[in-house]
C-alpha cells in the first residue's frame, strides 16, 4: 500500500486541504494539544476546551455556514483500518503531529460490502487542516511515529456520533447507522462487529504498521 499526501492529486476525489484560517488553527493547536494521549485510541465528540475557544465561531461560521458545531477530538496510537464510517457532512480534522487517513468512496460499495483493498492511505502534515467530504468513507486516524501518537481535532454538525436514533429499519442505508448521523461498515475482526455493528468489510483488515 502507497502512503499518498493530501497534497497530492489522489487526494482530490477524497478531500482538500484548507487554506487561511491561520489564526483559528493556532489557537484550536494549542488546545488540542493539552488534551490526552491515550495507548490506544480515544473518541470525544465534543471538548470544553475546543468548544469554548474563539475559534470555533471561526468553524462554525467559515466551514460550516453558520450551521452549529461541535469540536472534539480522536486522539491515540492506531495502525488499522477496522472500520469505515460516513456522515451527510463534511469532516474537518486537524493534527498536532503528521498522521494518516485510510480512505475510502461511498459509491465504492457494492452489494453492500466494500473491499478493504479499495482503500487509500494519505498523510496529513501537523498542521495543516483538511476537508473529509461526506462521500468519503473514513476512521480513526493512524499515527505516523508511534512515540508521538496522534492528537486530531474532529469537528462535525453538532449531534454526530450522538445517540443512535430509535428507527424502524426500512432498507437503504439503515442497517449501517451506528450513531447520530454516523453510518458504519465494521470489518469482522473489529471489536465493533463484535458489538454488533455489520461487518461489511471484506478483504484485508488492513495495517499500515510495516510501513512506517
Amino acid at each position: 500500500m502507497k502512503i499518498y499526501s493530501v497534497t497530492d492529486p489522489e487526494f482530490k476525489a477524497y478531500g482538500r486541504v484548507v487554506a487561511g484560517m491561520e489564526a483559528a488553527k493556532a489557537e484550536i493547536l494549542e488546545a488540542l494539544a493539552t488534551t490526552p494521549l491515550p495507548a490506544a485510541t480515544d473518541y470525544r465528540a465534543e471538548e470544553p476546551a475546543l468548544q469554548e475557544l474563539p475559534a470555533a465561531t471561526e468553524v462554525s461560521e467559515h466551514l460550516y455556514g453558520g450551521m452549529p458545531v461541535q469540536l472534539g477530538w480522536c486522539n491515540g496510537h492506531n495502525t488499522k483500518l477496522n472500520c469505515l464510517e460516513y456522515h451527510r457532512d463534511s469532516e474537518f480534522n486537524l493534527g498536532t503531529e503528521d498522521f494518516i487517513l485510510l480512505l475510502a468512496r461511498q459509491e465504492e460499495i457494492e452489494g453492500g460490502k466494500l473491499d478493504t483493498a479499495k482503500a487509500k492511505a494519505f498523510r496529513c502534515p501537523a498542521g495543516v487542516l483538511v476537508e473529509v467530504y461526506a462521500t468519503t468513507l473514513h476512521y480513526a486516524p493512524c499515527h505516523t511515529d508511534p512515540a508521538k501518537g496522534f492528537r486530531v481535532l474532529v469537528a462535525l454538525p453538532a449531534g454526530t456520533n450522538g445517540d443512535k436514533p430509535e428507527i424502524e429499519n426500512k432498507g437503504g442505508d439503515d442497517a449501517y447507522l451506528w450513531a447520530c448521523n454516523k453510518w458504519l461498515l465494521a470489518h469482522p475482526d473489529s471489536a465493533e462487529a463484535a458489538a454488533g455493528a455489520m461487518a461489511t468489510l471484506t478483504g484485508e483488515n488492513l495495517d499500515i504498521a510495516g510501513l512506517l
